[in-house]
């Protein structure tokens, strides 16, 4: 019997924001080596969910835990969660003029080098370990220079998440929406890239809307969310049911 390695855990979390309580009691538990995808009708709190453990200083927590390898991270600052190794990709990334790509890499991986007590990466140095990561997931070079996501497509922001998920190497990925605004070839090339990703030591949580990235990618678990809490957990077989029936079953039954 394999003994799991706990990595997330939130016990019975409540968050409120302008006093309108969006979580509601949510339990969940993620192990090293899984994948996990949440769906839910807009509105049930799959993005504040994601925003909460990140750290996002807007939600009010006012009750329950999360814990990150054991850990207590339920009031740590964003920052400090990111340095301990949680990383979230966010469903609309936003265009920072005048800073280039690579010199915003460069400075998040430095920050997480300093946290871990190792060298910091001289600019020539780095050039050439974000030049190995961009081959990794087929990204253009050229990119690099660009400023951070200013004029990029939507399928080229979520291809720069990817990047950045990928150089920092965290040990949990929150990836919301990551195939919104995606063609085909587009939601392909990201959902190969974040299996390339996934290894034993390290646990990926999806945020969803659609089939097809669960399709492709093939989650451990399916979780439902419905008014703040997760209502159904299983496995694919709940996203190819509610890609036929919808959500309405789903709610009538829970």
């Amino acid at each position: 019997m394999i003994n799991k390695q706990e990595i997330l855990k939130i016990h019975n979390l409540h968050v409120n924001i302008n006093n309108k309580e969006i979580i509601a009691g949510l339990n969940l538990i993620v192990n090293k080596g899984e994948i996990h995808a949440i769906m839910g009708k807009n509105g049930s709190g799959k993005s504040t969910l994601a925003k909460v453990i990140s750290g996002h200083p807007a939600y009010q927590r006012t009750k329950g835990n999360i814990f990150f390898k054991n850990e207590n991270i339920t009031n740590e600052e964003p920052e400090k969660i990111s340095h301990k190794g949680i990383f979230l990709a966010f469903q609309y990334p936003i265009e920072v003029p005048g800073v280039s790509n690579i010199d915003f890499l460069r400075l998040a991986y430095n920050c997480k080098q300093k946290q871990l007590n190792k060298p910091e990466v001289d600019p020539l140095s780095f050039f050439q370990l974000i030049n190995d990561e961009i081959q990794k997931i087929n990204m253009n070079p050229l990119f690099l220079n660009r400023h951070l996501n200013e004029g990029f497509s939507g399928g080229e922001k979520k291809k720069n998440e990817i990047l950045q998920m990928s150089l920092l190497k965290s040990e949990l990925s929150i990836l919301d929406e990551i195939d919104s605004g995606l063609d085909v070839d587009a939601l392909k090339n990201i959902s190969n890239n974040i299996k390339t990703f996934a290894n034993k030591n390290n646990a990926i949580l999806l945020i969803t809307h659609y089939q097809k990235l669960i399709d492709y990618i093939k989650p451990d678990y399916v979780h439902i969310m419905d008014q703040g809490k997760i209502i159904l957990t299983g496995n694919t077989t709940i996203a190819s049911n509610i890609d036929k029936h919808g959500y309405e079953d789903i709610l009538l039954k829970k």
